[in-house]
């Protein structure tokens, strides 16, 4: 009442008075200052009033309040309980009212201090001080039972944030410190979090759910994703929010907070990635819902940078943002995968139209060289080889570059890139051979220079189309690609000389011999290489010591007369003795032979790039000799040494990749080089004795 007021304030000015009685007239040296004791009794009505209010709580609460009827409580029962956080709703309520009462009552009548205390500051920090003691306390038992609901913690937190940041934050002694309340409610904030994880998941697969059950329409008319990306990322941005609202002011439990939402992050999108690869097969052959679909994954990526930035962007922790950037990454490896998948289900097709490319490349007439004057002739031939391909390509490029966001788009078109150039190698340049045991009866599959030209000529079309005008690869990433480099190397080797072919034979078939294949026996050799300090020019001493187990058999009182031939395999030999042979030896399976010769090569070209080719043949008189078996060594092999003495398993035939065999048709060809004839005889030489049974 005003009257009791009115009184305080007196009492308040009596105590004033006596202490400036005890100070000058008793002459005092400190009698206690009046502040002091009316803030020491501030203090203690404070401290009593909290505790009356904890202990009569929902009482008190009832007569200031409008509660609900249907509350009931036992008999009794004013204290805080461990299944419900009511209690403190309650009591912030009735601590709230005390600091307006003692703002807006006593605070005019107890200003007679004012630079020592202001009663309403002093309300809040003392209210706080209990109020902070008991509810850290009884967090710490709801933390060990858990017998609320985590919103209903979190509903508590916001609720002491309100009652921090209204009447606290700005408050002696509180003001510019960190709050303690946050740690009280992080395990709370973790369990809501670790809780959503769930509920996120949930929520996002019944969005794609009803996204596959729409057929995935377009979420808007403009848009190239569908609802069920704006559905995962709505449910992502809420949690967000709650946990923004927050305004977590401890930065260590903010990074916390942000490391473990970006784990939610992580889960959720990596399930609707891992959905849509699952679900993606079933869709490619309608393949404007595959491209939806890829662009789904892309928009994944652009809303998961939004919500990088949401969350701090560049300021983020580091572990924080390593999470989100290896999750971009995860996310784009998806990306590549769905490409691929995509792209693989066009192979066929793209097959297809590639070989007819080939039937109508092979049909060109002309073997000579291309002369500059037939550029325009090449060039309208090179159109019509190209235009099964390009009525393929015309239609699906225009129906992509519409139907995918501008990223999906480029990557669909790399691995188109990529699908018609291998296969364009391997279908067009180095198709398989039909026959190796015979390679003349792949004369006709080698390409000619004018089918050269023209093949070249029609990648430059290929690689504009994929160029799009700008709107699709750049020339550069096309120019360098590791297919098309392939598919160039490949057309390179028919313009190449015989002896860069032979040492690009050399330097790239390293497995001629066959560890899967019976072996028919094996030899014994010594290889010595020596390089004349003075001119540079380098000989190899070989000597053929023995063979051994030679696995032949012979007719009924026929003559098996084993020699061997050391051929020497490389560049720039044409001049030069390539060949050696032993005597033969009558019917020995194991003959001695012992004989020792020399090869020389020029010091221009290292051993590297040479190899011996080693047969063992059965002579025969007045027809030609038949093969035993046949190894290779290569010299590379023994450089580091200087000199070896092995035992050469010996083989049927020799082994090569798809190389090899190409670099041995083109050689084919040259009918007039005797090398060249050479290398293709040895290199397709079969045995043709049949297996022992």
């Amino acid at each position: 009442s005003p009257e009791k007021l009115q009184d305080l304030k007196s009492t308040v000015d009596l105590l004033t008075s006596i202490t400036f009685f005890r100070m000058k007239v008793q002459e005092l040296a400190s009698p206690p200052r009046a502040s002091v004791v009316v803030k020491d009794c501030a203090i203690a009505c404070l401290k009593s009033t909290y505790q009356f209010l904890f202990e009569n709580c929902y009482e008190l609460f009832s007569r200031e309040f409008q509660v609900d009827p249907a509350e009931k409580l036992e008999p009794g029962e004013q204290g805080p309980r461990l299944d419900s956080v009511d209690f403190w709703y309650k009591l912030i309520s009735l601590i709230v009212s005390v600091i307006d009462e003692d703002k807006n009552s006593y605070a005019p009548v107890l200003n007679q201090f004012p630079q020592e205390f202001n009663i309403g500051q002093l309300s809040s920090a003392t209210m706080w001080s209990m109020f902070a003691m008991d509810v850290k306390y009884a967090l710490e038992e709801h933390e060990l039972h858990r017998k609320c609901k985590s919103s209903e913690y979190m509903n508590l937190h916001f609720r002491v944030k309100w009652l921090y940041d209204n009447y606290v934050k700005d408050v002696p002694p509180y003001k510019s410190q960190v709050p303690e309340y946050p740690a009280w409610f992080e395990p709370f904030v973790m369990q809501w979090l670790n809780e959503n994880d769930d509920v996120s998941l949930e929520y996002l697969n019944g969005a794609f759910q009803r996204d596959k059950k729409d057929e995935f329409p377009p979420s808007s008319e403009h848009s190239l994703f569908s609802n069920s990306v704006v559905d995962v990322f709505t449910q992502l941005t809420q949690c967000f929010s709650v946990v923004s609202k927050l305004e977590c002011p401890d930065p260590e439990i903010w990074k916390r907070f942000m490391k473990r939402f970006a784990k939610t992050i992580v889960k959720v999108l990596l399930s609707y990635a891992q959905i849509t690869k699952k679900e993606f097969p079933s869709y490619v052959s309608d393949e404007k819902k595959a491209c939806i679909l890829m662009n789904n994954i892309q928009q994944l990526r652009v809303e998961l940078q939004k919500i990088y930035q949401m969350m701090g962007g560049k300021s983020l922790e580091d572990d924080v943002a390593t999470i989100l950037n290896d999750l971009q990454g995860s996310l784009n490896n998806y990306l590549e995968e769905l490409a691929q998948i995509f792209g693989k289900s066009l192979e066929a097709k793209i097959t297809v139209k590639v070989k007819e490319m080939g039937d109508r490349l092979v049909a060109i007439k002309g073997t000579g060289q291309v002369q500059p004057s037939q550029r325009n002739a090449i060039i309208m031939e090179a159109d019509e080889v190209v235009e099964p391909l390009m009525e393929l390509l015309g239609a699906s490029l225009s129906m992509y570059d519409q139907s995918c966001e501008k990223t999906i788009f480029k990557r669909v078109l790399k691995e188109l890139w990529k699908i018609v150039i291998t296969t364009m190698e391997k279908a067009v340049v180095l198709p398989p051979m039909t026959d190796k045991a015979d390679i003349s009866k792949d004369f006709e599959r080698n390409l000619t220079p004018k089918q050269c030209a023209v093949l070249e000529c029609a990648l430059e079309t290929i690689k504009q189309y994929f160029h799009c005008n700008g709107k699709g690869l750049k020339n550069t990433y096309l120019d360098k690609s590791t297919e098309l480099k392939s598919l160039n190397y490949a057309l390179s080797l028919y313009t190449q000389t015989t002896d860069t072919l032979i040492k690009t034979f050399v330097n790239t078939q390293n497995c001629q011999g066959s560890t899967d294949e019976q072996s028919v026996g094996e030899i014994s050799i010594n290889v010595d290489l020596y390089t004349h300090p003075g001119t540079g020019e380098q000989k190899i001493n070989i000597k053929v010591v023995a063979a051994n187990d030679l696995k032949w058999r012979t007719t009924a009182g026929g003559m098996f007369k084993p020699f061997v031939e050391v051929h020497l395999i490389g560049p720039y030999l044409s001049d030069k003795k390539r060949k050696f042979t032993t005597k033969s030896k009558s019917n020995a399976w194991s003959p001695k032979f012992n004989e020792s010769f020399q090869f020389l090569i020029s010091g221009d070209e290292g051993p590297e790039s040479f190899e011996l080719h080693v047969a063992v043949k059965d002579y025969c008189f007045a027809r030609d000799d038949r093969l035993v078996g046949v190894a290779v060594l290569q010299l590379r092999d023994i450089l580091e040494q200087g000199s070896c003495t092995p035992w050469l398993s010996l083989g049927k035939r020799c082994h090569m990749d798809e190389t090899g065999w190409t670099v041995l048709r083109i050689l084919s060809q040259r009918t007039n080089d005797e090398v060249a004839k050479e290398l293709v005889k040895l290199k397709s030489e079969m045995r043709s004795e049949p297996p022992l049974q």
